[in-house]
């Protein structure tokens, strides 16, 4: 039996009846990661590559040829190839879920900043339900694009549906939710995202500047591009959304900082710092703000 997770908003998304999750169990859980890898795939981070994936799912010996989408050519032996990551945040997962007793957690950041991809990695290792907050709201009018919303509706009509969505999910249990970078201006949003764990995913702007300029800004409704340098003015105008926004973010309960993976791990760029990598950090926080609690 299920029931509609936004009845208000009429929207198409569905869990199950009693706002819970069923919990999967840690074979199944690792077993369901290999067979998405894609939803783990690499962060573009500039237009000169991407980050390396943390999964790679292929058939036995077969061969990969190396270009700059992938990587160098090797033999798998196996059809699965497990890193120490992977098994690493399988078994801080194994630790932390029974701790949060249900507790939903909540993504927030800048655009571009990731919180999709970390998202679906966390919500799989922990046997949640993933729901981004931008897709309700295009599900909930008619399919129609955030950037179309905001031009035809205005910020105003699109802030509130965020926070009627955000309103709705904070009722359940057992989801990770990714939220629209300005979802933080509004106390009221917060007051529905600390009832779980909110977590604040840190890129730094230079970073973010050069991954949305790569992938294009036309979906980004916030981003508008004047005369000049494509990259030029997404930074300025990401720099300003940050001088709004930036008091707002650190009420999370936990701070991610791409900046700190990257000094751990001996990288000099924060595009270095893989999907996996962010996602371990993440439970390692979620861990010590449990503990403080």
């Amino acid at each position: 039996m299920e029931a509609k997770v936004i009845q208000g908003l009429h929207l198409t998304t569905w869990i199950s009846s009693d706002k819970t999750v069923p919990t999967m169990s840690s074979s199944m859980r690792l077993s369901n990661r290999f067979e998405k890898t894609k939803r783990v795939n690499m962060l573009k981070c500039d237009h000169f590559g991407t980050i390396k994936p943390a999964i790679e799912h292929r058939a036995a010996r077969l061969k990969v040829p190396c270009t700059s989408q992938n990587f160098p050519a090797s033999i798998l032996e196996s059809e699965t190839l497990t890193s120490e990551e992977d098994l690493l945040l399988q078994k801080k997962s194994e630790e932390i879920e029974p701790c949060l007793s249900g507790r939903c957690i909540y993504l927030v950041g800048m655009m571009g900043s990731g919180k999709t991809t970390i998202g679906q990695i966390l919500s799989e290792v922990l046997g949640y339900s993933f729901f981004d907050c931008d897709k309700l709201i295009e599900q909930a009018a008619g399919g129609t694009a955030v950037a179309d919303i905001f031009k035809h509706r205005g910020e105003s009509y699109f802030r509130d549906n965020e926070t009627e969505v955000l309103h709705k999910l904070s009722s359940m249990r057992r989801l990770v939710i990714s939220t629209g970078g300005g979802a933080v201006i509004r106390p009221i949003n917060w007051k529905y995202m600390q009832k779980g764990v909110s977590i604040f995913i840190d890129v730094p702007l230079d970073a973010l500047a050069k991954r949305l300029t790569a992938i294009g800004t036309a979906s980004r409704p916030l981003l508008h591009h004047g005369s000049g340098d494509a990259y030029t003015q997404t930074f300025k105008r990401l720099c300003k959304l940050w001088e709004e926004r930036s008091e707002a973010y650190s009420n999370a309960q936990v701070t991610v900082s791409l900046e700190r993976i990257a000094s751990k791990l001996g990288h000099e760029d924060v595009c270095s710092v893989n999907p996996t990598q962010i996602a371990i950090e993440a439970l390692i926080r979620i861990e010590e703000y449990l503990k403080k609690e």
